[in-house]
């Protein structure tokens, strides 16, 4: 029985009358003069710099849980986790964005910010941290208010699985 391409051709004839098979030409390509391009050196580990330009500073459990006991009327807490996600709860005297509006809420005037929100936008030289889940979404959101014109930002690294975390330990300790 003859094939064509591994599949036996009186088959597929059966399967679909009225069509023959034709074996199509081989192509070949011809390989190019040119020469191969040079690999291109790995760099050294001394010139690899995998830093961003720009960091904002790492806050943790412990310098921010006296700032969440009394906060300073020029500082802001805000956590960008989505609404249903803050249904799990927040860090006491955080205020919510999303961070999917974080950029033109931080773009938006006073006025309209307010409106939106209920509270007062956060001036560009006053203290801002920012948290989510797990601290990779409050470090975009670092970045975002940077290029905004932001000036003291802090990223709560652990974000709100640490502060859960360590709230269950301080209680299980008080009790």
């Amino acid at each position: 029985m003859r094939t064509f391409r591994g599949a036996p051709v009186k088959g597929l004839r059966i399967a679909v009358p009225g069509i023959q098979l034709v074996q199509s030409p081989r192509i070949v390509r011809f390989n190019s003069t040119e020469p191969k391009p040079k690999p291109r050196p790995v760099p050294k580990e001394k010139d690899f710099n995998p830093v961003r330009d720009w960091d904002a500073k790492v806050i943790r459990y412990d310098e921010l849980k006296p700032k969440t006991k009394s906060p300073a009327p020029n500082s802001w807490l805000i956590d960008v986790r989505e609404p249903d996600e803050v249904m799990q709860g927040m860090i006491p005297s955080a205020v919510n964005i999303p961070l999917t509006i974080l950029p033109e809420s931080l773009n938006a005037s006073p006025a309209t910010f307010r409106e939106k929100f209920g509270f007062e936008k956060p001036e560009r030289n006053q203290e801002v941290t920012f948290y989510c889940r797990s601290g990779k979404r409050s470090s975009s959101a670092s970045d975002i208010a940077k290029r905004n014109g932001y000036t003291h930002i802090l990223n709560y690294e652990g974000s709100w699985l640490d502060w859960v975390e360590r709230e269950a330990k301080a209680q299980g300790k008080s009790s």
